[in-house]
């Protein structure tokens, strides 16, 4: 409860105490108290529980959705670390999740100069590009819109993307061991189009991911432009002296 004796300020003290309840009480996409609960649950104003809920928000314990209220993010329990594996597929099982994934499009294009460049290849080479929806638990987690070089891949087809992760394509068909992949990330806002396949309100925060993974001979065999949910996702970052 609230302690009126503590030099903390109240909205600090129900942020712990909301915390706390959530990692203790409640689950992923429970929905949340209300505001008027919470004011009269522990007797706080209106003002201080807004300010209380905003810094849960950003801490990423909670989310909104427009018109539907406030829930309970993934975050507390166990949130992607996209630092420990760049397979989807492989973090989801480990969690205990059934991944899952719809190909979206699969087509053959010729490359701009951009991705002639990411994927070290001549301007107009053709090159494989697919677009997926990943999802866990038949949540939609994120979408991958990823480019191979097609000299690389030659008989790829979506009905094989379909069968079996992309990875497991790589070394069981084509004899691609993955050596090293380089990742950046960045915050931004989710599109309209995004929004409706991700199941998230419009305008919603998101992280950018690029991906580009090499071979065993150094030799970029992926790019991959990825949106994922920033209230299912949390990025770990270790720094050694």
């Amino acid at each position: 409860m609230i302690n009126r004796n503590d030099k903390r300020p109240i909205y600090d003290q129900l942020v712990e105490i909301l915390r706390n309840k959530i990692e203790n009480e409640m689950e992923a996409n429970d929905r949340m108290l209300s505001e008027r609960r919470i004011c009269d649950e522990y007797g706080v104003s209106r003002t201080t529980v807004r300010l209380a809920m905003a810094d849960l928000e950003h801490m990423g314990y909670i989310y909104k959705r427009h018109g539907k209220g406030t829930f309970v993010s993934a975050l507390n329990q166990s949130s992607q670390n996209l630092m420990d594996s760049y397979s989807f597929t492989d973090h989801m099982k480990s969690q205990g999740k059934k991944p899952s994934t719809k190909v979206l499009s699969f087509e053959v294009v010729e490359s701009t100069k951009y991705f002639s460049e990411k994927l070290g290849i001549k301007p107009g080479e053709k090159m494989i590009k697919i677009v997926r929806l990943r999802l866990a638990d038949n949540i939609p987690m994120m979408i991958e819109r990823t480019y191979l070089p097609l000299r690389q891949f030659i008989g790829l087809t979506k009905e094989k993307v379909i069968e079996k992760p992309l990875y497991e394509i790589f070394k069981e068909d084509y004899g691609e061991i993955i050596k090293v992949a380089d990742e950046e990330f960045s915050a931004g806002i989710i599109s309209d189009q995004e929004a409706e396949l991700l199941d998230v309100p419009l305008d919603s925060a998101c992280l950018k991911l690029l991906r580009t993974t090499y071979n065993d001979d150094n030799i970029v065999i992926e790019f991959t432009l990825s949106v994922a949910r920033s209230d299912k996702f949390v990025y770990k970052i270790r720094h050694i002296k």
